[in-house]
């Protein structure tokens, strides 16, 4: 029965955490798996191509643990891959894209927006896109941050390095007069106070993964698959594409309680064991 399936949750890294932890506390529940791909982290300074075809494998790999909902938590893969695992998979599939641009549309009052994300997500224009679809008046100041998904896999959430690289980075953004912005990348929010401390009290800050988890219930309730009775304590799985013990210990300083079950699994596509 779907309805007692597990969420299936992937992101490129340990970032997707922070739209895991909002889905637990609205939806406390259900059981969730969640494969971080780290291997490969960053996918944001990869080709369209290359982010596709890990976006799939990652897909693949939840799909065979008979997942109810695939959440793609990756801003790069939501930007680049989404339509495309949409058609490819039985079950639904959400990104993070959507929500964010409501959430920051619903927020800003001068409609001056503005979006952070790596490389990939703002050449994509996915966020300009989805914002422009909910408010033409919008105008939105875009500037790729590539720097701090490796510091935030590092665990680097607050000192002296990670300060000045999001001066650099944001200094121009101030001066654009935003009243909003967008962390456009789920490792993004693990840096919420250096980044709210540069910006100042007059921007607001735009997690799209406290948006993206009311969706994941709505979606759930809609379509009748969300978990009705608690029989026993929910399950959470975590899969990683390398160095288990790492993710473990910077995903427990982020969630503030113990990863029991971190495996290291291997989802590249092989002729001989193809998905």
């Amino acid at each position: 029965m779907r309805g007692l399936s597990p969420i299936g949750i992937f992101d490129s890294g340990i970032g997707g955490l922070t739209v895991l932890k909002e889905i637990k506390r609205n939806l406390p529940e259900e059981d969730i798996v969640y494969l971080g791909d780290t291997a490969r982290v960053p996918y944001g300074i990869r080709s369209p191509e290359t982010i596709t075809r890990y976006s799939f494998e990652a897909a693949a790999f939840l799909m065979k643990l008979n997942i109810k909902m695939l959440v793609v938590a990756c801003n790069t893969s939501s930007a680049i891959s989404l339509n495309a695992l949409k058609r490819s998979v039985s079950v639904p599939v959400i990104g993070v894209i959507e929500p964010g641009a409501r959430a920051a549309v619903n927020a800003s009052k001068t409609r001056r927006i503005g979006v952070i994300g790596t490389e990939a997500t703002i050449s994509s224009g996915a966020y300009a896109r989805a914002i422009k679809k909910i408010s033409q008046r919008a105008e939105i100041v875009a500037a790729a941050c590539p720097l701090f998904v490796p510091l935030v896999e590092e665990g680097w959430f607050d000192n002296e390095i990670t300060r000045l690289t999001a001066e650099l980075y944001l200094s121009p953004l101030k001066k654009d007069n935003i009243d909003t912005l967008v962390l456009g990348c789920t490792h993004y929010p693990l840096l919420k106070d250096v980044i709210g401390n540069i910006m100042g009290d007059s921007v607001s800050l735009i997690d799209s993964a406290i948006e993206t988890a009311l969706q994941v219930k709505d979606v759930l309730k809609e379509g009748g698959i969300f978990k009705k009775y608690i029989s026993v304590t929910p399950s959470y799985e975590y899969y990683v594409t390398d160095s288990p013990e790492r993710f473990k210990r910077i995903g427990e300083m982020f969630l503030g309680e113990e990863l029991k079950q971190v495996k290291k699994i291997d989802i590249c596509r092989r002729e001989n064991n193809a998905y």
